[in-house]
């Protein structure tokens, strides 16, 4: 491991609005489950996450645009999490904070009715069949979120990968989830909202090789099983 990363790991260590645990499978709920808003940001604001978020660029930026909803972004690569962390620091960004974990343990950390939206950016595609069930739009991962989110949540899932997109697309036209909005070109859609304002380090460089960005937009069902 280099230097550089030893150290950002160690300065992520002493960040305030970064909750990183020993690395072990989770066996009991997290103390700040049901109580982020209040207990970590100490205050009522409806709460947003992003999954696998990198260097943070969405929880960074949406918390900028949006300083009335707190922001949590999940990954558990600390040294991805630190560019976002740090820059959150510096400029003195409250309503942004990290959380260092595998997204399968993320019931571990989010009750009930507790979280306002999620925003899925570049997530890893996962082509291989046999992978199907760690697309993080897969059905099992969207019972998952179920469990937490609140019944009017918007997910928004960002992506260049056009199978991912087609794939999320079919889930949720077979279980009757409700699709708001949707562009295989999100730069030349008339979708006008955050997703457009803020760009990630690789969409920049995907942009620049031509590649088109797919956006949509969709709520979970609540269909009696």
């Amino acid at each position: 491991m280099g230097k550089n990363k030893l150290e950002r790991f160690a300065e992520t260590a002493t960040f305030r609005n970064v909750v990183q645990l020993p690395y072990y499978h989770f066996s009991e709920d997290y103390h700040l489950k049901n109580k982020w808003s209040s207990d970590f940001f100490g205050n009522d604001h409806p709460l947003f996450l992003e999954l696998g978020c990198g260097k943070g660029e969405y929880t960074v930026g949406l918390s900028r645009l949006n300083p009335q909803h707190n922001y949590i972004g999940l990954d558990i690569k600390g040294a991805r999490i630190w560019r976002g962390a740090k820059t959150a620091l510096e400029n003195n960004i409250c309503n942004a904070a990290f959380l260092r974990i595998h997204i399968n343990q993320i019931n571990r950390f989010f009750g009930k009715n507790e979280v306002s939206g999620l925003w899925i950016t570049f997530p890893d595609p996962q082509p291989q069949k046999a992978k199907e069930g760690k697309r993080l739009t897969s059905p099992e991962f969207l019972e998952r979120y179920r469990l937490f989110l609140k019944k009017d949540a918007v997910i928004n899932l960002k992506t260049d990968n056009t199978g991912l997109f087609e794939y999320t697309l079919d889930i949720i036209g077979q279980k009757k989830h409700m699709l708001l909005n949707h562009t295989f070109d999100l730069y030349n859609s008339d979708l006008n909202n955050e997703a457009g304002m803020i760009q990630t380090f690789y969409e920049s460089v995907f942009l620049a090789e031509g590649k088109k960005i797919c956006y949509l937009q969709f709520i979970l069902n609540h269909l009696e099983k």
